[in-house]
């Protein structure tokens, strides 16, 4: 049996309700695409909208982190800026 896919596609196979096949075989005949093509699409967004998630929490993080270290710097240091007065 002979396999089309290059070395670095890999084939997966996945169970979906039956209204969610209905609804991506009409999608995807309305666009012209295949099933596979529309469905790889759409993982890819996922993805992507997933790990901006997970990277704007993180950096929410550091910036919450920052900001109390900073506050602490602020405090020791405010008397400083009157001694060259």
């Amino acid at each position: 049996m002979a396999q089309n896919s290059s070395v670095k596609d890999a084939r997966l196979n996945l169970v979906v309700p039956l209204d969610l096949k209905r609804r991506l075989v009409k999608t995807a005949a309305a666009k012209g695409e295949k099933v596979s093509a529309l469905v790889r699409e759409s993982i890819e967004e996922k993805l992507a909208r997933s790990e901006r998630e997970l990277f704007e929490e993180k950096m929410r993080e550091a910036y919450v982190e920052m900001a109390e270290e900073n506050l602490v710097a602020v405090e020791e240091f405010k008397h400083t800026d009157a001694e060259n007065l």
